[in-house]
């Protein structure tokens, strides 16, 4: 009997609970914005700088209510077109990750609008040890000498300095993949710059040697140095102070004598005169 009765308990708690999915399940599909959709998405990886074909994608179910901004819903609308992201197999498209309509396929692409690129030759040492990659930015530093004055020399004239800031590398050698991390030794870097930069940087390889120095992605903080010249790399050490003797005593000046001329007593004739009671002395 009590077994009769739980079965008949769990009978009715099981119809309740189907109910209740039936009606939650005609609820959503009342509410607006339920549905799905059909939008582009990338069929396989894909890298950017690559002309797309309609074969690179396919359509791919997305909620209505999620959908990218400017997806798009035909593949044949990215015939021809420039992607300037990396795209990853199942990611959608949108126009943000394109390049505008009429540009052709390769580095162009990634430039900026007012940008120009120019390629400076590096080693593993100027190349920061390859960890210069695409999308990082890098200082550039040129070690050269300042005009010397006539008779001056020229050793003392040797300046490092910081020449430009915050620049975008677009490529490393012919590569222009942003997705790797791995360090790579290459023996040309690419760099966005502004037409100034570029004239800039043009002279600064022609007179002397180019470094790069690896900077924070998210440091938009610009160095003021004044260069670093040999007599602040090695400042002179000042001569140590030697105390100077005490002056000696300085005896008082000796005074020479004084000779006293004593004129010589003239010798006078005298003769005593008696005058009465009164006696007086002559002498002539």
């Amino acid at each position: 009997m009590k077994n009769k009765r739980a079965f008949i308990v769990m009978a009715v708690a099981i119809l309740f609970g189907l109910a209740a999915v039936v009606f939650a399940s005609r609820w959503l599909l009342k509410q607006p914005g339920s549905g799905n959709g059909q939008i582009v998405v990338a069929g396989a990886d894909i890298s950017l700088g690559q002309r797309l074909a309609p074969d690179m994608f396919k359509l791919a179910e997305w909620p209505v209510g999620s959908m990218p901004k400017d997806a798009f819903t035909d593949p044949q609308q990215l015939n021809g077109r420039v992607l300037k992201n990396n795209l990853v197999m199942g990611e959608p498209i949108s126009e943000a990750k394109l390049a505008p309509k009429g540009t052709l396929g390769g580095l162009s692409a990634l430039i900026a609008e007012g940008k120009r690129a120019i390629t400076v030759r590096v080693n593993d040492v100027v190349g920061v040890a390859g960890f210069a990659l695409p999308g990082n930015y890098v200082d550039i530093i040129v070690s050269t000498q300042k005009d010397a004055a006539p008779g001056a020399d020229s050793r003392e004239q040797n300046i490092s300095k910081i020449v430009l800031e915050r620049i975008l590398v677009l490529a490393i050698a012919q590569e222009v993949n942003r997705d790797e991390t791995k360090p790579k030794v290459v023996n040309a870097v690419t760099l966005e710059v502004t037409p100034q930069q570029a004239e800039t940087l043009d002279l600064a390889r022609s007179v002397g040697s180019l470094s790069l120095a690896l900077r924070n992605q998210v440091d938009p903080q610009s160095a003021s140095t004044e260069g670093a010249t040999k007599l602040t790399l090695l400042p002179q050490a000042k001569p140590p102070v030697v105390p100077k003797p005490a002056p000696k005593p300085v005896p008082p000046p000796r005074l020479a004598p004084v000779v006293v001329k004593v004129a010589a007593p003239v010798k006078r004739d005298c003769v005593s005169v008696l005058n009465g009671l009164r006696m007086t002395q002559e002498c002539f």
